[in-house]
């Protein structure tokens, strides 16, 4: 999750239909704050773009789709790319279940094969999964990833020696807001996170000092507007939203490059930051392989 990001996969608000009325009419069913600006989004997503060809990563645009939600244009959530071909993922949003199969057939056609597919009654949302090492997944159970979709994950990759570890997520806001494990922890480098200590379970805490990992902890008071949502381009740098200062300063003070964005309309108001508007296909260069 930290290697330097060589292939992404995006969807601009374009193409997930922010401009159109009968999309844009179901902002609060979504949980979005307010009703998206279609135009601010766009350049906004054009300026994430460049920052992403700016640090050499080829981008690839997903393709429009009829049952696609505004929703899409996070497209992280919706597959788990591994050294075995694409797992697709079943959101616990349901406006959200068509993404997986859409992205997997883009991704076939990219010739980047299928692994697996996660069933019901199981649920997952790669926002809940992080990679500690090339060999532990460590997957948030909460609203969106449930103890079905960990356990079928657990199967599927134990056979690839592949450790799949649980992480309770707190209540939070409830059922309805989108609290994700990777919005209370991003991996900056092979030994460093960026975490929402207060919220995290103390188990969780634990086991990643016990995997030899360094915390910086966010500005608290940069919560609301996802400050700890940083994507890890590779080689001390990343990509953060503008607006949370304070936590950039923080992690500016650390020795990392950060390179930022505006993320008004198209981050916070969906309440999804820069890794969930990327779904990272390739990376290289991470030198972690074991805890």
């Amino acid at each position: 999750m930290v290697g330097t990001l060589e292939r992404v996969l995006v969807c601009s608000p374009r193409t997930a239909g922010w401009h159109q009325p009968d999309r844009l009419a179901r902002w609060r069913e979504l949980g979005f704050h307010h009703e998206p600006d279609f135009a601010t989004a766009q350049s906004q997503h054009e300026v994430l773009c460049g920052e992403l060809k700016s640090a050499g990563a080829e981008i690839l645009e997903l393709p429009p789709a009829p049952d696609l939600s505004l929703d899409s244009v996070y497209p992280h959530d919706a597959s788990l790319p591994t050294d075995y071909g694409l797992i697709v993922m079943r959101p616990g949003k349901p406006n959200r279940v068509a993404e997986g199969p859409h992205q997997a057939s883009f991704c076939e056609a990219q010739e980047i094969p299928t692994f697996s597919k996660i069933t019901p009654p199981g649920t997952t949302e790669a926002g809940d999964i992080v990679w500690l090492d090339r060999k532990t997944l460590l997957i948030g159970h909460g609203y969106r990833t449930n103890a079905a979709g960990i356990h079928q994950m657990r199967d599927l990759l134990a056979p690839k020696g592949v450790e799949v570890l649980s992480a309770p997520l707190p209540y939070g806001p409830g059922p309805s807001a989108c609290l994700h494990l990777m919005s209370l922890i991003s991996l900056l480098d092979d030994y460093t996170a960026l975490v929402d200590l207060p919220w995290l379970a103390v188990e969780t805490v634990e086991l990643l000092k016990s995997r030899g990992f360094k915390f910086i902890e966010i500005d608290p008071s940069e919560r609301d507007t996802l400050a700890c949502n940083v994507l890890a381009l590779g080689n001390n740098r990343l990509l953060a939203i503008e607006e949370n200062h304070n936590t950039n300063a923080r992690l500016r003070q650390a020795g990392f490059d950060v390179r930022t964005f505006p993320g008004s309309d198209l981050c916070i108001n969906g309440s999804g930051g820069p890794t969930c508007l990327t779904r990272p296909l390739l990376r290289t260069g991470s030198s972690r392989t074991e805890s």
